[in-house]
């Protein structure tokens, strides 16, 4: 008896749940494409190429004078003194340790612009996207990018409107 009642609420617990993800109303939206076709998204993106522009200009610039220096100190290396060579090979190690520095530093700088320029638009769509879902009745609106299946509605197109685009 114990055992029927405990499959009874079970089995009661189960359909009521079943229920109730049945009347949740569930739509999908692809953040990659909304994200990608926001003006401002374009914007941002020439800001990153053109520091990642200067970046590498600047890096080219290091190692272009480390090589060259290298050269000069290998072909001057019997000449000179051992001090000076002793001098020179330190000179040559700060200078890979100089340009392994600026190479670690421009990348978290670049980095924290990514982040700061994006974090911006992430956040523009998202209220876009909880302004058009709540506007049509949706409990949850999931990206569609990762979604093997992506059959329910599809609210991309009501969100670019929403974002003026």
């Amino acid at each position: 008896m114990k055992q029927l009642k405990t499959l009874l609420i079970a089995a009661t617990l189960l359909f009521s749940t079943s229920q109730v993800i049945a009347q949740a109303k569930i739509a999908h939206v692809d953040t990659n494409e909304i994200m990608s076709k926001m003006p401002a998204m374009m914007e941002a993106q020439k800001q990153l190429d053109n520091l990642q522009k200067t970046y590498d200009k600047e890096f080219k610039t290091m190692v272009d004078e480390y090589q060259s220096k290298l050269e000069k100190y290998n072909r001057e290396a019997e000449t000179v003194t051992e001090q000076v060579n002793i001098d020179r090979a330190k000179e040559v190690q700060d200078m890979e340790k100089r340009i392994q520095d600026y190479r670690q530093t421009a990348q978290k700088e670049l980095n924290q612009k990514e982040e700061d320029l994006m974090k911006p638009l992430m956040d523009r769509a998202k209220t876009a996207i909880e302004k058009v879902g709540k506007a049509k009745g949706y409990q949850y609106v999931i990206n569609s990018s990762g979604l093997l299946l992506a059959d329910g509605p599809d609210l991309t197109s009501d969100v670019k409107k929403e974002l003026g685009f």
